[in-house]
C-alpha cells in the first residue's frame, strides 16, 4: 500500500510536466471560476456611462447596480436605478428613467454592427416625450441618424409613465403603461394605456390598448392601437394603425365620434362648425401628407342621417374644411344652430340639456327671429367648401321637399351658392353671401321663387287644402348686422310674390269678404271651389320695413286689396286687407280685415270701426295691375277668367 501511495504521488509532476498546457488551461478556468465568483459587475458603470453619452450626446448614469448574466448567445445586463438625460433645450433634466431596466443582447449580430435586443424588461419606468418649442426635431431623436441599427424583439413594461408635452399646442398627456401578458415570446408585447391631460389646453381621458411605446420610433412599423378618449363631452373611439405616430404621418383608423354638441370641436381642433343636436358618427379616419380624411361616414346628428367624406387640409394658414354630405331624411330643426337657433325639444326631438334650454326660452321669447350673434373669430379661423344635399325634409310646420346647399368659406368670406330647397312641390332658389371680414357682417340675399303649389303652402288652413296654384316670385334684401335679427332689421330691397289662374274654396272667400248670406249657403248646400284671376304682393324693404306697393288676390268672386307695412327689426305687422265681394248680397259687410300682432302672435281681425251695412260705403275699384316683373312668374291654371284686376263697380 505504501509503495502504491508513493508511486502514485510522484508520478503527478512527472504529468504536469508532460502536459503543461493543460495545466495552464485548468488554473485559468479556475481563476475565472474564482473571478465570476467574486467579480463585481459595478465597475464597469463608469465606462458604459461615458459610452451611452458619447454615442447619443445625453447624460447617462447608473444610481444602482449593474449586473450580467452571462450567456454565449445573448447575455443579460441588468440595472438599477437608470438614468437617461433630456435635450438641452429642455426645462426637464431628465428624459427617461427606470427603477430596475433588464436588457438581453445578442451577441453575434454586434459583429455586423447590429444591436439586437431579443429582450426589454422595464420596471416603473417614466418618459418624457416633448416637441422642441423653438421647432427641430423632438426630444426622441438624438445621436447620429444611421449610427447604429437597432432591432427590438419583445418589450415589457410594469407600471411606466408615458409623458408627451407639446408646449405651443398647449397639449399635455399623462398615461400610464403596463404590458399586457402574451404567449408569443418573439412579439413585441402590447400594452395597457390609461391616462389623460390635455389637448389644445382642454381636459380629456383616454384608455386602451397599444403597441409596446418603443415601436414609436419605428416609422416604418404600423402601430396599432384601440383606444377610447372623451374630452368634455366629445368621445371618440380610435381602432386601426398609426405610422410614424409621433409627427402623426400616417394612419389607418376605424373612428367613431360622439358629442353633445359638434361646436366643442372648435377647442379640440380649430374646427369652427356651428351649434348642432348631439352627434354620432362613425367612418375610416386617414391622413395623406398635411390632409386628414375622414371617409365614408355614417350616423346621425340630432334626428338626421348623415354619411358622406370630409377632409381638413392644415397646410395654409387656416384649416380647410372640405366635404360632401348626404342625409336621406333631414330634420330641418337640427339645422337652427346655422342662424342661430336652437334645435325643438319636445317629444321625439333631440338636444342637449343647453339647447333645450335655449329652446325653452325661445319659445317663452316675443320675438321669432333669431338675434344670436355669429362669432366672427369663428368664421375667420377657418376656410371650408361643404355640399350638403337632403332627399327629404321633416318640417311639419314648413312644406319642404329636399335640399341643396353649397357653403363656401374663405377668409371671413362665406357664400351660400347655390342654397336651394323643394318647397310646395316647387322650388326656391338663393344665393346668400355674408361678408365677415370687417367688424359688422354685411349680407345679401337673393331667391328666385317659382312653381310652389298654393294648397301644400297653407298645411293648417282646411279650406284651402284643396287650392290650386302655382306660386312665384323674387327676392332681394341686403343689410348688415352680426345676427339674422340683425340683418333683416336693417336690410333694404324688394319682395315680390305671384300667383296665375287657379282654384280656391268659395266658403273661404265669402268668409275674408264677411258675406253671411253666402257663407250661410256653402255651410248648408256644401262648399265648391272658384276660379283665382291672379294674387300678387310687391314689398319694397327699406331699412327692415316692408311697404305694400301693390296687394292683392282676385277671384271671379271676390278681390281682395291690402296695404300696410311688414316690420322686420320690430317684428310687427300692420296690414289692411279690403274685401270687395263680386256678386251681390244683403248680408254682405264691406269691411277691412286686419292683420296686426307681431310675428309669433299674429291676430286676423274685421275692422269693427268701419263695419257698416252694403250700402253704406259703397265704393268703385280702379284697375288693378301687378307689377311687370311678376308677370313672367305667373303660371296658367285651371281658372277660366284670366283677367287680373280688371276694372269693375261695386
Amino acid at each position: 500500500m505504501h509503495g502504491r501511495s508513493a508511486a502514485a504521488t510522484t508520478a503527478w509532476p512527472d504529468r504536469i510536466r508532460r502536459h503543461p498546457v493543460l495545466v495552464a488551461l485548468a488554473f485559468v478556468a479556475l481563476a475565472l471560476a474564482i473571478l465570476i465568483a467574486l467579480w463585481d459587475w459595478n465597475w464597469f458603470k463608469g465606462p458604459i456611462e461615458r459610452q451611452v453619452q458619447a454615442r447619443t450626446g445625453r447624460t447617462f448614469d447608473i444610481g444602482g447596480n449593474l449586473d450580467v448574466d452571462l450567456d454565449w448567445r445573448a447575455p443579460t445586463v441588468r440595472a438599477e436605478r437608470v438614468r437617461f438625460g433630456n435635450a438641452e433645450w429642455s426645462r426637464q433634466p431628465e428624459m427617461a428613467y427606470a427603477e430596475r431596466a433588464e436588457l438581453q443582447i445578442a451577441l453575434w449580430p454586434l459583429l455586423r454592427g447590429q444591436v439586437l435586443l431579443p429582450r426589454i424588461r422595464l420596471d416603473r419606468p417614466r418618459v418624457l416625450l416633448e416637441t422642441n418649442p423653438k421647432g427641430g426635431a423632438g426630444n426622441w431623436v438624438f445621436g447620429e441618424p444611421g449610427e447604429t441599427r437597432m432591432e427590438f424583439r419583445r418589450v415589457d413594461v410594469e407600471r411606466g409613465f408615458l409623458r408627451f408635452r407639446d408646449v405651443p399646442q398647449r397639449t399635455d398627456i399623462r398615461i400610464g403603461v403596463s404590458s399586457q401578458q402574451t404567449r408569443a415570446r418573439d412579439a413585441t408585447a402590447p400594452v395597457s394605456v390609461v391616462g389623460g391631460g390635455s389637448w389644445k389646453g382642454n381636459a380629456f381621458q383616454l384608455n386602451g390598448t397599444a403597441a409596446s411605446p418603443l415601436l414609436l420610433r419605428d416609422r416604418e412599423m404600423p402601430y396599432r392601437i384601440d383606444v377610447r378618449a372623451s374630452a368634455g363631452a366629445t368621445r371618440a373611439h380610435a381602432r386601426g394603425t398609426l405610422l410614424d405616430p409621433l409627427r402623426l404621418r400616417g394612419f389607418d383608423l376605424q373612428m367613431r365620434l360622439s358629442g353633445r354638441d359638434m361646436a366643442d370641436l372648435y377647442p379640440l381642433l380649430g374646427l369652427a362648425i356651428p351649434s348642432t343636436p348631439p352627434y354620432s358618427l362613425d367612418g375610416h379616419f386617414s391622413r395623406e401628407g398635411q390632409v386628414w380624411h375622414y371617409r365614408d361616414f355614417d350616423g346621425r346628428i340630432g334626428d338626421s342621417d348623415m354619411h358622406g367624406d370630409a377632409s381638413v387640409d392644415t397646410a395654409g394658414k387656416r384649416p380647410y374644411l372640405r366635404a360632401s354630405l348626404t342625409s336621406k331624411r333631414l330634420d330641418f330643426d337640427d339645422l337652427a344652430g346655422f342662424v342661430g337657433g336652437a334645435p325643438q325639444s319636445g317629444a321625439g326631438e333631440t338636444a342637449n340639456a343647453e339647447q333645450a334650454t335655449r329652446a325653452a326660452n325661445t319659445a317663452s321669447s316675443a320675438r321669432l327671429i333669431p338675434a344670436k350673434p355669429y362669432e366672427l373669430d369663428k368664421l375667420r379661423a377657418m376656410d371650408a367648401d361643404v355640399r350638403l344635399r337632403a332627399t327629404r325634409i321633416n318640417a311639419p310646420s314648413l312644406p319642404l321637399d329636399d335640399m341643396d346647399a353649397h357653403l363656401i368659406l374663405e377668409g371671413g368670406l362665406l357664400r351660400l351658392d347655390p342654397l336651394n330647397f323643394g318647397v310646395a312641390n316647387g322650388d326656391i332658389r338663393s344665393r346668400i353671401r355674408m361678408d365677415a371680414r370687417t367688424d359688422t357682417i354685411h349680407t345679401r340675399a337673393d331667391a328666385d321663387i317659382a312653381g310652389l303649389s298654393l294648397g301644400p303652402l297653407l298645411p293648417k288652413v282646411e279650406l284651402a287644402q284643396n287650392a290650386i296654384g302655382k306660386v312665384g316670385g323674387k327676392v332681394s334684401l341686403e343689410g348688415t348686422g352680426n345676427s339674422v335679427a340683425g340683418m333683416l332689421g336693417s336690410s333694404d330691397g324688394s319682395v315680390l310674390l305671384g300667383m296665375g289662374r287657379g282654384r280656391i274654396s268659395n266658403l273661404l272667400m265669402e268668409m275674408a269678404g264677411i258675406d253671411l248670406a253666402e257663407i250661410i249657403k256653402f255651410k248648408l248646400e256644401g262648399d265648391k271651389q272658384i276660379p283665382v284671376r291672379c294674387a300678387f304682393a310687391d314689398f319694397t324693404v327699406d331699412d327692415g320695413v316692408m311697404t305694400a306697393r301693390s296687394l292683392a288676390f282676385d277671384t271671379t268672386d271676390t278681390i281682395l286689396v291690402g296695404s300696410g307695412t311688414v316690420n322686420l327689426r320690430d317684428e310687427k305687422l300692420d296690414l289692411t286687407i279690403k274685401p270687395r265681394p263680386k256678386d251681390r248680397s244683403l248680408l254682405a259687410f264691406r269691411t277691412p280685415l286686419r292683420v296686426d300682432g307681431s310675428f309669433r302672435q299674429p291676430k286676423v281681425h274685421p275692422d269693427l270701426a268701419r263695419v257698416g251695412l252694403r250700402g253704406a260705403i259703397a265704393l268703385s275699384l280702379a284697375t288693378i295691375t301687378p307689377p311687370a316683373a311678376l308677370l313672367a312668374t305667373f303660371e296658367t291654371g285651371p281658372g277660366k277668367d284670366a283677367g287680373c284686376g280688371g276694372r269693375y263697380a261695386e
